[in-house]
């Protein structure tokens, strides 16, 4: 009994922590994307997928997603020096997205890896995808605004049981059928391609087709991110607790498996 609590404790943990990063990450996204001019269901479905694939990469290989990241940062900076506010969005998205693959393919050359980190990515697009068009159609049947604490809650806890349920099916599909070595150089071009497209709104690329819009949106981020946060920690410590309880094995146990 005692080791159930503890091991229903420690869940309930880790998973606050990745749901709070996640709802953090959706939050803003979702302002965003809805100040780009997104409406409906998208902000929440692309929203949903970008958040699931970051928090998964940083979750389940997180010196590959660091790598991803800093090209991303050093991509979208050497970008805005040489190209300046002229540069569209896509570019600096694809020029960073480009500097991460070489830096993954470096980086898998040197220590080689598994496809483990992109069946990781993968399961979060999927799982994302699915839980933000479930929240869209959630909302539009029950009507009325809800907060982001309630909506970041709702979708951590949708994309965190469809991880679960998703990954292992997907992960073995990525270990039968990924070339050793190639999921490294892919993830890290997505994250590096997330993180300069980040770093492009957030520096005003595309403003000139709506920069009061883009600069609202950032504020009503800035406002919202910690009502994200802890409504994606609540959302994530109730559903890791669920499952940990009923015996669904965790993802550090299925790929002990696989």
């Amino acid at each position: 009994m005692k080791n159930k609590v503890a091991a229903v404790s420690i869940t309930a943990i880790v998973w606050a922590l990745a749901g709070g990063l996640f709802g953090a990450i959706f939050t803003g996204l979702h302002q965003v994307l809805l100040a780009l001019g997104l409406v409906g269901w998208q902000p929440l479905v692309v929203g949903g997928a970008v958040a699931a694939m970051t928090t998964s990469a940083f979750y389940g290989s997180m010196p590959v997603a660091l790598i991803g990241a800093m090209a991303g940062m050093l991509g979208s900076i050497g970008t805005l020096m040489v190209g300046g506010q002229a540069v569209a969005l896509p570019v600096i998205a694809g020029v960073c997205g480009l500097t991460g693959l070489v830096v993954g393919l470096f980086h898998s050359w040197v220590l080689p890896g598994n496809a483990r980190p992109l069946g990781v990515i993968l399961t979060g697009f999927l799982a994302g995808s699915i839980a933000g068009a479930l929240v869209a159609w959630g909302l539009g049947i029950l009507g009325g605004p809800f907060g982001p604490f309630v909506v970041a809650a709702g979708i951590v806890a949708l994309v965190g049981s469809l991880f679960q349920f998703g990954g292992p099916h997907i992960l073995r599909g990525c270990f039968a059928w990924v070339p050793q070595g190639l999921g490294t150089p892919l993830v890290a071009g997505i994250i590096a391609a997330v993180v300069g497209a980040a770093v492009g709104i957030m520096s005003g690329l595309g403003a000139s087709d709506g920069g009061q819009s883009i600069a609202d949106g950032i504020q009503q981020m800035v406002a919202q991110v910690p009502t994200g946060f802890l409504g994606g920690m609540v959302g994530g410590a109730i559903t890791g607790a669920v499952l940990e309880l009923v015996g669904v094995p965790l993802e550090d146990e299925i790929e002990h498996n696989l």
